[in-house]
Parts: structure tokens; sequence; C-alpha cells
């Protein structure tokens, strides 16, 4: 970069502008990319403690020639500063502490990021993090992402960042976490942990998937498999579920205030979901099945059925929501399969309009913010490191250990 193009300097901790480094982060390229297209684009550069900078309007136009879908990352709830920040918020309230354990757990992208860093933050002595290509990023955009964030939270050295699972060393591994990376785990893997081993669920013990992990090779070789309680005090992580379902809503075009909405929930979603879209102003009906779904004038249908082997909202559901509801209602999918082909030869629509994998829920709480996110992920490592130093669940507390009957099939 000329240097003409730099001129004065600035407070390092100012928020009215972007760091170099910080929009190498957000948008995935090297920070000789940011400073060639800047310069092409006539962007003037200042001097700060942290390096060149330029004001956050510049920023965002940079990002935009540069990867325009890393725009989100660039909204100042997801800014490095106020990440580190979540993440030192939720090890105080959680009393996480993963001193003297290793970690093996994903590189990701987004706010996703921060798994790896929160465990070296909780003192872990070493952090594996397995980074694979996905929709939402390459390999090096997620390990950018990881070495960014623990850079600047002052814990890098502890996080060893690799584009396959560490199998020489998983006999060291004191907590796995089920994270989309590192899926689906086998047995083949789990014979390999210790015996003091964990596995962290990183969502309630009843939401688990049998797609996501071998349970049976994990209790014949004893590895707890270890969800976390979402609804913990220090966690608090179901009182978003509501302002997701509402977010959901609005990207559908679909109001709530005035609105009558039916919410189908045969599960603990329910309750928080219903308070914050009555607390918006809908009048909504918790409503177990899809045959109970009395006859209305429903503005919305909204699904939060658990999953099952097949589709939840199928031709016989859909058949009876065209006997109950107007063409016109919208059918927003939070969680259990919907049939969108079924739907859609009937005139229905499906929010949103791309399907989830099966099994998985149609909205991320990241769309919110990083919140969440970091409460998560914290409390599922609080959980597992719990189990690992021989605390014992309970009903109240924040680990819930999943049970197996080898008669049954969870």
């Amino acid at each position: 970069m000329p240097k003409e193009t730099r001129m004065g300097t600035v407070n390092a901790g100012s928020q009215r502008y972007h760091s170099v480094a910080d929009l190498s982060f957000l948008s995935g390229k090297p920070e000789e990319q940011v400073l060639a297209e800047a310069e092409r684009i006539g962007i003037t550069l200042k001097r700060a403690s942290v390096g060149d900078v330029m004001l956050m309007e510049d920023g965002w136009r940079l990002l935009t020639n540069l990867n325009p879908s890393s725009l989100n990352c660039a909204r100042p709830g997801h800014s490095t500063a106020r990440l580190i920040d979540l993440i030192e918020r939720a090890i105080a309230a959680t009393e996480l502490d993963l001193s003297g354990l290793t970690i093996l757990t994903e590189a990701a992208t987004g706010v996703y990021c921060v798994t790896p860093v929160i465990a070296a933050m909780a003192g872990a002595t070493r952090v594996h993090a397995v980074a694979k290509a996905s929709r939402f990023g390459s390999v090096d955009e997620a390990a950018r992402c990881v070495d960014h964030l623990a850079k600047a939270a002052g814990v890098a050295e502890c996080i060893s960042i690799t584009d396959r699972i560490p199998f020489n060393e998983l006999d060291s591994i004191d907590i796995l976490t089920n994270s989309g990376h590192l899926r689906p785990i086998t047995g083949a893997l789990i014979e390999r942990l210790p015996k003091i081993g964990v596995v962290a669920l990183m969502y309630e013990a009843w939401e688990f998937r049998p797609d996501d992990l071998d349970l049976a090779a994990c209790f014949q070789h004893g590895i707890p498999v270890v969800g976390v309680n979402e609804r913990h005090p220090s966690l608090d992580v179901f009182s978003y579920l509501g302002e997701l379902c509402a977010h959901q809503m609005h990207a559908a075009g679909v109001c709530i205030s005035n609105n009558r909405i039916a919410l189908l929930c045969d599960n603990e979603f329910g309750d928080p979901i219903k308070a914050k879209l009555e607390g918006l102003g809908g009048t909504v009906l918790v409503i177990p099945s899809v045959t109970s779904i009395p006859h209305s004038k429903w503005d919305a249908i909204v699904v939060a059925l658990k999953p099952t082997t097949a589709p939840r909202i199928g031709r016989t559901e859909i058949e009876h929501i065209l006997s109950v509801a107007p063409r016109s209602a919208a059918i927003i999918q939070f969680w259990g399969d919907v049939d969108r082909s079924a739907a859609f030869s009937r005139g229905l629509t499906v929010w949103p309009p791309d399907p989830p994998a099966a099994g998985h829920m149609a909205a991320l709480l990241s769309e919110l913010g990083a919140e969440p996110i970091v409460r998560l992920q914290t409390g599922a490592l609080r959980a597992a490191e719990g189990i690992r130093r021989g605390c014992i669940s309970s009903a109240t507390g924040i680990a819930q250990v999943v049970q197996w009957n080898s008669t049954e099939a969870l």
C-alpha cells in the first residue's frame, strides 16, 4: 500500500474503524489481498496501535467487493472484541475450568469459531480443532477464523488446527465434542478414546440424534455421552428459542402481532416459543399433533415437532392442514421434517424454502447473534467437564448423561 494513502493516527479502541486484520478475518482473504483491494478502490488507511485501520463504512464497502457473504459477520455484535467479552462472561457464569484437560472439537466459520477458543480460554492444556469444508466456508476460512480469534484472545499457542481427525492423539483426549466437523463419530474413533474420555453433545440429552455418533460403542467402551441443560440459570439458552421463531416468521414476511398462530409442538420447546410470540402480540395455541389442529383462520402454522424417521408433516398431515386452515396460512418449519413436495403440490408455502438436514433445526441460533452460541458451547463443555471430573448429573444440574437401553433405539 503506497505510503501516501495512510493518513494520521486513530484511537485503537474506536468502534468507528475496522482494522485490516479484522477485515482479513471477516472476509477470509489474506491481508495482502485486503490491502490491494483497498488501494484499488481508493480507501484511505489510518494508523492505529492495532495496525492499519479504515473507517467502518469503508470496511463494509471493501467486504462487499472481497466476499459479500462476510457482511453478516461484520456486524458489531460479531466483532472480535465482543466475542472475547462474551466468552469471558460465559466462562465466569458457568465456572468452566478445563485446566489439565485436552479437548477435541471443530474449527468452524462465523460465530461457531468460538468453540476451541472457549476451551483454550478456560485453561485447556491442548485443544485440537478439526476444520472441514462446508457450505459455510472452506478449510482455510475456518482455520483463519479460529486463528484470528485465538490470537486476539492470547490463546493461539495451545490450539492445533488440522483438516483431519488426529487419530494418533485420541488416547489423550478428555472431552470430544459432537460438533459438525467431527460427525459422525464412529465406533473406530470411540474405541481409541481413553476410559476417562467424555463425549459432549452440545445440546440437550433428549434431542439426541442417532446419526450423530455410535452410542452403542460409547456404552461398550464406558464413554459417557453428556448433554447440556440449556435451561440452567447460568446459560438460559432456551430463552432464545422464541426469539429465533419470531426471526423465522419475520423472514418469511409474516407478522406476529394480531395474528393467529398454531404452534405444533410435542416437546420442551413449546413454552419458550409460546411466551415470546404472545409477548409480541400473537394469539398462540400449542397443539401436540397435526390431527389436533382445530378449524380456524390461522395465519401461520409453526412446526416444532421432534423429528422421527419419517417427515412429521407428510401428505396425510398436509391434507389435514388444508381441512382446518386457509391455503394462505404459512407453514414455518422450526424443527421436525416437512415433506415440501407434498405441501407445494397442494399449494401450501413452507419457510425456509431450502430444507435443513434431516432431523436438524431449520434455523440456527447464530442467526440471532453470538450470545446463544457462546452460552451453548460453553455450557456443553462445562457439562462434559463436570462428568469428566467425577461429578454426578442431576435433574437441576448442568449435565445430562444420555442413558442407554440396548432394547430401544434412541
